[in-house]
C-alpha cells in the first residue's frame, strides 16, 4: 500500500489509525487522499482488534449480574434494565459483553479475590444485583477502572451508581393510603439489609410520620421466611390491632408480596373491601394477570440507559457520582377506604 501511494509505511500507519490527527500533526489532505485511495483499491479493511489495542480502548462495555442466572428471560425483573442498556450502548457506539460467570455453576458462582478481574477486558462495566461484594468492587474502584452499579449503594467509597428513588416513591404510597382514610399501616419486608430494602422502609416510615400515623417498631414486620411466618392468623391479629392496610416490598423473588396475598386469601378477606394492599414496586411477572396493586413503577429501561451514560462519562474521565431516577405512582386496584366497623 505504501508503494502504491508513494509514501512511507509510517505515513500509511498514521493515516489509517488517525494518530496524526490525535497528536495534532495532521498529514496533508493530498497525502491522506493518496493513502485512502490506495487502501480502497486494495480492498483494505482495518483490523478492529488492532485498532482498539492501539487506542488502548476497545469500545466494549461489560454487564455483570450478581444473580443465580443471568437475566436474559423477558420475565426477569432485571431484563428491562438490559433493554435500556443495549439501546443506549448502541447509540453511544459501544458493543456489550455479558459476563455470565456469576450464574449458577459458573466460574464466578462463589466470589473470591480477583473473581471480577475478567471484566477488565471491557472499557468499563455495569453491575446488577442486590448483593454485590463491596471488597471486589472496591478493588476495581481503587484501580480507577470505570464501574457503575445499577442500584444505590453506600459502599465502596468512590463507586458510581444509578438508582431508583425508592424513598420518595414509598412515601407517596403511604400518603395515598392515608388519603383514603387508613390510620394504621404495616410494612412487610424480607429480612435483609440491601440498600433497596432500606430505602423502601425509610420512605415508608417517612410517609407515616409526615401523615401523622403511628411509626413505631410495630409498623414494620421483617421476616426471613415470609411464606412460613406470614399466616392468615397473623393477618387477622393485625386487623384486630387496628391495621387496615398492608404494604409489601418488591424483591427479586417477590416473597413478601406473595406471602401477604396468600395470607389475605387464606383468611378469607376481601381486597380492597375489608383490607387494602400496596406493593412498593411492581408485582412478579407471573402475577401480572392479577389486578394491579397500588404501588409504583420503576423506570428500569431509563435506569439502564442512564447507567450507560454515566459509565461512558466515567470512561472519558468524568467523576464517580450517584444519580436517582424518579418512580411513577400507580393507583392500582387493591386499595380503598378502610372498612366501616
Amino acid at each position: 500500500m505504501a508503494t502504491l501511494a508513494g509514501v512511507s509505511q509510517a505515513t500509511v500507519s498514521l493515516v489509517l489509525s488517525g494518530r496524526d490527527i490525535a497528536t495534532g500533526r495532521p498529514i496533508s489532505a493530498e497525502t491522506r487522499r493518496k493513502v485512502l485511495d490506495a487502501a480502497h483499491s486494495l480492498g483494505y479493511v482495518p483490523d478492529p482488534a488492532a485498532s482498539r489495542l492501539a487506542a488502548a480502548r476497545n469500545n466494549l462495555l461489560g454487564v455483570f449480574s450478581f444473580t443465580a442466572t443471568f437475566p436474559t428471560d423477558v420475565r426477569h425483573s432485571y431484563y428491562p434494565f438490559l433493554v435500556g442498556v443495549e439501546q443506549e450502548a448502541a447509540s453511544q457506539g459501544y458493543d456489550l459483553v455479558l459476563f455470565t460467570g456469576s450464574s449458577s455453576g459458573g466460574a464466578g458462582a462463589t466470589h473470591g479475590a480477583g473473581a471480577l478481574n475478567r471484566v477488565r477486558l471491557a472499557d468499563g462495566c455495569l453491575f446488577l444485583g442486590r448483593h454485590a461484594p463491596a471488597d471486589e468492587l472496591g478493588r476495581l474502584v481503587a484501580d480507577d477502572f470505570p464501574v457503575v452499579h445499577v442500584g444505590r449503594r453506600d459502599e465502596p467509597e468512590g463507586l458510581a451508581w444509578v438508582g431508583a428513588d425508592y424513598v420518595s416513591a414509598s412515601r407517596e404510597v403511604v400518603t395515598a393510603l392515608a388519603g383514603l382514610g387508613h390510620r394504621r399501616v404495616l410494612l412487610v419486608r424480607e429480612d435483609d439489609d440491601a440498600p433497596a430494602s432500606t430505602d423502601r422502609e425509610r420512605g415508608f416510615l417517612d410517609g407515616l410520620a409526615s401523615n401523622g400515623l403511628p411509626a413505631g417498631p410495630g409498623a414494620v414486620f421483617r421476616s426471613g421466611d415470609p411464606r412460613g411466618e406470614l399466616t392468615a392468623d397473623r393477618v387477622r391479629s393485625w386487623l384486630d390491632d387496628g391495621f387496615t392496610a398492608f404494604v409489601a416490598e418488591e424483591t427479586d423473588t417477590g416473597a413478601a408480596w406473595r406471602a401477604l396475598r396468600a395470607a389475605v386469601d387464606e383468611a378469607g378477606l376481601d381486597c380492597p373491601g375489608q383490607v387494602s394492599l400496596a406493593l412498593l414496586g411492581s408485582p412478579p411477572a407471573d402475577l401480572a394477570d392479577e389486578p394491579a396493586p397500588m404501588g409504583f413503577d420503576i423506570p428500569r429501561p431509563a435506569l439502564g440507559a442512564e447507567a450507560v451514560r454515566l459509565l461512558a462519562a466515567r470512561i472519558a474521565g468524568g467523576p464517580a457520582v450517584g444519580t436517582l431516577v424518579a418512580c411513577t405512582f400507580r393507583p392500582g386496584a387493591t386499595a380503598g377506604p378502610p372498612a366501616t366497623p
